[in-house]
């Protein structure tokens, strides 16, 4: 009886006795993703199931990531097939609103300037021993879009999932401290306290329901890799601005990006296993995606101050930091800096046109990347 009572209790503290150091390390990084999204707010729909998901599958001899596991059926059904990141474009698309670009169309070059830091940040990461595929996957960080991120990772560089993802949604979460001291390094008194007039340039219905339709058209055309990115996105938008299929609308943005949300942050943290996430390359892909973001910030300050002095000083280079994807976190950073300077001065609607060029943007330099690698027989 004796001996039955010690096997029985040597069961219970298996797993406490095949627990190593890097799990450990791995619990401690998955409850931080909690602290920070639950107690500090940042980006909770996906760092909370991504926390809690790196915590289980550092769980001793649960096996959730091995054949036949929870976690593993989640991975491989929805991002090994690209289906959970396709499903979040249809609900970004039906939650986008691109009134304020369609209003203001010119503006649309600030998201193109947004991206050019991901090229820049492709070009480093190939310098520092990362392959192509993988440079890929670390300069889209940049994107400031955490489901391009996810997308294109989990395509091309799973092994790189974990740390991408996690570099992705927690630099969007602090772009509220990682934009303000770039923006004010690179820009004057004077054009800081620029005041933008309003827009009042009617948007009809048939433009902005014909407006998914031409950027699908257009820019799958352009890069056929990346229809699946911008063609669910438009798809969502399309029905928002139609009010035909108000129900799939609802749905889309709801039900459906709720429970994908949930299944894909669980996987995320089913990738972050201590053997797979404790390595070097991991702090080189969080160094290298603040650096994206960092020059996006930048080179979008930088167009804008082009773009005051081609206009005379009526744009306020400040917008150019919102031609990123974190929509409309980086339009209300934008918003918050011009009215630090000027009381008077409203930015946030050019902001957000900005922000939605931003959006699209992201996706469209993504697309590019993938058929330029596909030109070249990488994929």
């Amino acid at each position: 009886m004796d001996a039955a009572l010690a096997a029985g209790l040597q069961g219970l503290l298996l797993g406490l006795t095949h627990l190593e150091i890097g799990q450990v390390v791995m619990i401690l990084i998955g409850s931080t993703l909690l602290y920070l999204g639950i107690a500090k707010g940042f980006e909770p729909l996906l760092l909370v199931p991504i926390g809690f998901g790196a915590i289980l599958v550092n769980i001793p001899l649960a096996g959730l990531m091995e054949e036949g596991g929870v976690l593993r059926f989640f991975y491989e059904t929805g991002v090994l097939t690209e289906i959970f990141p396709i499903l979040i474009f249809v609900g970004i698309g039906a939650m986008t609103d691109f009134q304020p670009l369609l209003e203001n169309p010119k503006i649309i070059l600030l998201g193109a300037a947004g991206q050019f830091g991901i090229f820049l940040t492709l070009l480093l990461a190939l310098a520092l021993g990362f392959d192509k595929l993988e440079a890929v996957a670390i300069g889209i960080i940049g994107a400031c879009d955490g489901p391009t991120a996810i997308y294109v990772s989990s395509k091309f560089a799973p092994h790189l999932l974990g740390a991408v993802s996690v570099a992705a949604y927690s630099y969007m979460s602090l772009v509220p401290l990682i934009q303000p001291p770039i923006m004010r390094l690179l820009t004057t008194e004077r054009e800081k306290k620029i005041v933008m007039g309003v827009v009042k340039q009617p948007v009809s219905r048939t433009t902005k329901i014909l407006f998914p339709i031409v950027v699908t058209v257009t820019a799958s055309l352009v890069a056929p890799l990346g229809t699946p990115l911008i063609g669910m996105v438009m798809l969502g938008n399309l029905m928002k601005e139609s009010g035909a299929v108000e129900r799939l609308k609802r749905a889309s943005e709801n039900e459906i990006t709720n429970i994908v949300t949930l299944l894909l942050g669980l996987s995320i943290g089913a990738t972050m296993q201590a053997d797979k996430f404790l390595k070097l390359e991991t702090l080189m892909v969080l160094a290298l995606g603040l650096i994206a973001i960092s020059l996006d910030t930048a080179v979008g300050v930088l167009f804008g101050k082009l773009m005051c002095l081609l206009t005379g000083g009526k744009i306020n280079p400040l917008i150019g930091a919102a031609g990123i994807s974190a929509f409309p976190m980086s339009a209300r950073v934008v918003q918050a800096e011009g009215q630090r300077y000027n009381k008077k001065n409203y930015l946030l609607m050019h902001a957000m046109s900005a922000n939605a060029g931003g959006q699209t943007g992201s996706i469209i330099a993504a697309a590019v990347m993938l058929s330029v690698l596909k030109g070249m027989g990488i994929v």
